[in-house]
């Protein structure tokens, strides 16, 4: 780049608004980002544990976004600097990071560098306001975000499918976790009010109304997990298991519960819940009434405690006092579980003093949780 065409570059730059992310960068690295993006958390209303069955779900993005900022550093290395662990790490293209936040990002520069991009090194500021270990995503929202920046930086000639497709890759091949596409697929595409309907096995999508006069509530049990350590990939082995021994490539395509039930125990509960949760999934899709649409809710948490096996005390207590409240249609855990959140569907006059009835119960048994969506002001 000539002397003329830098100091254009760099006055365009500087007549830009700075935004929250872009002034943090500077602070950490002083000097200006040369690109910005953001990706949302997401919440699953119902199809939990159905997207690596190749089967259907239904999420909504959360206000809360993931920002990164980065700009080509002109060093040997990487800097990552995470905002909310106080962390900066580096690292090269060919050394992977040791700290596991980093291995998200690393499995997305490594990723593009795949897809054709010239991955220079870079200085990369992460700041998120997505709940880490809750299941609202947090680590989708960083991949996509993370993808996003590049393919702003690099020209990367990427849509947002793609986006959510090499997300889903960065987290099985360097995080560890065999997930579906759910949660890349929502950070991606999907918006705050309304659901995506999408079929996790071609990718169709489509999205779908609320319930009129509904609205998401979503409570943090206060149980954190990580889904590297926890039953999450025991549960897909589990998966495949009874798919092999029913003879099809993945239980999306097992078309009657009667064989299901003629499984051993553990192969059979799992693949109970798979196959009557995609059907909850089309059948809310088809809901005018948000009692009807909760009912299904109720029904899958109790699948996913009975069946599944992926709940806790906590969230049983929390889904409990959530089904008891006269304003809220339906609840269930959220995510993958083993802890994190619940999310509940409720007449949206009532949301306030249902967050604050039910927290205030939660707490007099000994626990503590909060307000995850809507945002606490």
């Amino acid at each position: 780049m000539s002397h003329v065409a830098l100091e254009a570059e760099l006055q365009a730059r500087a007549e830009q608004p700075r935004t929250p992310c872009s002034r943090e960068f500077e602070v950490v690295f002083h000097g200006w980002p040369q690109a910005e993006a953001q990706a949302p958390g997401r919440v699953n209303l119902l199809g939990e544990h159905t997207d690596y069955n190749d089967g259907f779900v239904l999420p909504v993005a959360i206000p809360q976004q993931t920002r990164v900022a980065m700009r080509r550093s002109g060093r040997s290395h990487f800097r990552l600097h995470a905002a909310e662990l106080g962390s900066t790490v580096e690292f090269t293209l060919e050394e992977r990071p040791s700290e596991h936040f980093a291995s998200y990002v690393y499995g997305c520069l490594r990723l593009a560098r795949e897809e054709g991009a010239e991955v220079p090194p870079l200085d990369i500021h992460v700041a998120s306001e997505v709940p880490m270990g809750v299941g609202l995503s947090s680590s989708a929202a960083l991949e996509v975000a993370t993808l996003r920046c590049l393919r702003e930086l690099l020209g990367m000639k990427i849509d947002d499918v793609r986006i959510a497709q090499l997300g889903q890759q960065a987290e099985i091949q360097y995080a560890g976790v065999r997930c579906g596409i759910l949660d890349q697929m929502a950070s991606s595409l999907a918006a705050t009010d309304r659901a995506l309907l999408l079929d996790t096995r071609s990718l169709e999508r489509r999205t779908v109304p609320l319930p009129q006069g509904s609205s998401v509530l979503v409570l943090d049990s206060g149980v954190a997990r990580t889904l590297a350590t926890s039953g999450y990939n025991q549960r897909r082995a589990e998966c495949e298991e009874a798919a092999r021994l029913l003879g099809v490539r993945s239980l999306r395509e097992v078309e009657h519960l009667e064989p299901i039930e003629a499984l051993p125990d553990v192969p059979r509960r799992r693949a109970r819940h798979v196959f009557t949760e995609n059907a909850r999934v089309l059948r809310a899709v088809a809901c005018k009434d948000a009692r009807d649409f909760g009912e299904l809710m109720n029904a899958s948490h109790a699948s996913l405690r009975d069946d599944y096996e992926v709940s806790t005390p906590e969230l049983d207590l929390l889904v409990d006092l959530l089904q008891k409240q006269a304003g809220v249609y339906g609840a269930r855990l959220t995510g993958a579980g083993f802890g994190g959140a619940c999310v509940a569907l409720c007449d949206e006059q009532a949301v306030p003093q249902v967050a604050q009835e039910v927290l205030a119960q939660y707490r007099h048994k000994g626990h503590s949780g909060r307000l995850l969506v809507p945002a606490a002001p």
